[in-house]
């Protein structure tokens, strides 16, 4: 993603993570939405757009092992929120507020051209004043889910129409191997009643944000 060329955030965004900022003490900004919804892509945007103070912490990096959903029998439910080590990343969230000098926090990475997590692959440096979070499920109420938001200093919903949506996660799940009927199957089956849970959280957000926005 990194090497492609990032779309443009609009300034009332930028200007409102400048105001987070204004205290000089660090910042947990959340993204949140559906599949598709652009959430990764506004991540790097945004640290691009304050790359000396910024890192990006994706909830996806506690995707539960495949063998683990294996021995869970949710494989097919991938993405669900009970295939994620919820508990870890609020624990983490909990480290990365209260990170001593000269600490680094090592955070896991999910690698979709192997559709697993890999373990230490982001350290978070304690100088770094914004950290940007993204994810399905950062205001969902229930199970260790329910403590993620009181650890967010704002949190913004991404919004973004459902048909395009659905077209960039069947062109995703193809780009990463599967056919386009099984992508097909699995943005109905599993990617889209994740999809309206997550909408249910929206009216919990700060903000919502919109590519469009002139």
């Amino acid at each position: 993603m990194t090497t492609q060329k990032l779309p443009t955030v609009p300034e009332r965004y930028l200007a409102r993570v400048r105001e987070l900022l204004q205290d000089g003490q660090r910042k947990v900004l959340g993204l949140v939405g559906p599949p598709g919804a652009g959430k990764s892509t506004l991540a790097v945007a945004l640290q691009h757009a304050f790359a000396d103070v910024s890192q990006v912490v994706p909830m996806d990096g506690y995707h539960l092992a495949n063998a683990e959903l294996q021995r869970l029998g949710r494989a097919q439910r991938k993405g669900a929120p009970d295939t994620f080590d919820s508990a870890g990343y609020a624990a983490t969230l909990r480290r990365l507020r209260a990170q001593p000098p000269n600490e680094i926090v090592y955070v896991p990475e999910f690698r979709r051209e192997i559709e697993e997590p890999v373990a230490g692959a982001i350290p978070v440096f304690a100088h770094t004043r914004l950290i940007i979070t993204e994810g399905n499920y950062l205001l969902l109420d229930s199970g260790h889910w329910a403590s993620v938001a009181a650890l967010l200093d704002d949190v913004w919903y991404v919004d973004v129409d459902d048909s395009l949506r659905t077209q960039r996660l069947t062109q995703r799940h193809e780009q990463f191997g599967r056919s386009r009927q099984d992508a097909m199957d699995w943005v109905t089956v599993t990617d889209e009643p994740n999809a309206l849970l997550i909408a249910t959280t929206k009216p919990s957000a700060k903000l919502v944000f919109c590519w469009d926005e002139a």
